[in-house]
């Protein structure tokens, strides 16, 4: 029996964290969402990116934590993006781009605030994650789910996602599935 957990991370664009996590061994699912807002009913991609909802480019790792465990996921995370830049990833802009972790209970918030603090001496500027209670998430649609996987050679894939994706998978290549 697996001993599944969820993390929910906000680390710029969500097509670039989905596929990497998708990759990580003992990650069961990888989807990307939206989640922190304050606007009634589910957001619209189109809506999020306004930047008018509070929501964040979010994934939601579904992760067995008998393989991994969810300070490992957020060591991950750390390296998936910069966590120095407030609502900036690239050329990504806005609340709906922050770095954010979004915490399930305590238990998660005392670790990521841990983990924050330990990784902060990799990095010459201040980290300026935010680390929230999970609220309001939702799915995004299905046309987000595995983007770069079903659309590589598309210009910000290729462009901008797959050397993203090269760098991690050759930093982390002890902690991929063997394909």
């Amino acid at each position: 029996m697996a001993n599944i957990e969820q993390a929910t991370l906000g680390a710029g664009c969500f097509w670039c964290v989905e596929s990497f996590f998708n990759e990580v061994k003992g990650v069961i699912k990888a989807i990307s969402g939206y989640s922190g807002g304050s606007v009634p009913g589910t957001p619209t991609y189109k809506e999020v990116c306004s930047g008018l909802t509070g929501h964040a480019e979010v994934v939601r790792v579904e992760f067995d934590a008998d393989i991994i465990s969810y300070e490992d996921i957020l060591y991950l995370f750390f390296t998936a993006h910069n966590p120095t830049t407030l609502n900036r990833q690239g050329a990504d802009v806005g609340t709906q781009y922050r770095s954010v972790i979004f915490y399930h209970h305590e238990e998660q918030k005392i670790i990521a605030e841990k983990v924050t603090k330990e990784v902060q001496q990799y990095f010459e500027d201040p980290i300026v994650t935010e680390i929230s209670p999970l609220i309001n998430y939702f799915d995004a649609e299905d046309y987000h789910q595995n983007y770069y996987k079903q659309n590589p050679n598309e210009g910000y894939c290729a462009m901008v996602i797959g050397p993203k994706l090269n760098k991690l998978r050759k930093l982390h290549a002890d902690k991929l599935k063997d394909f």
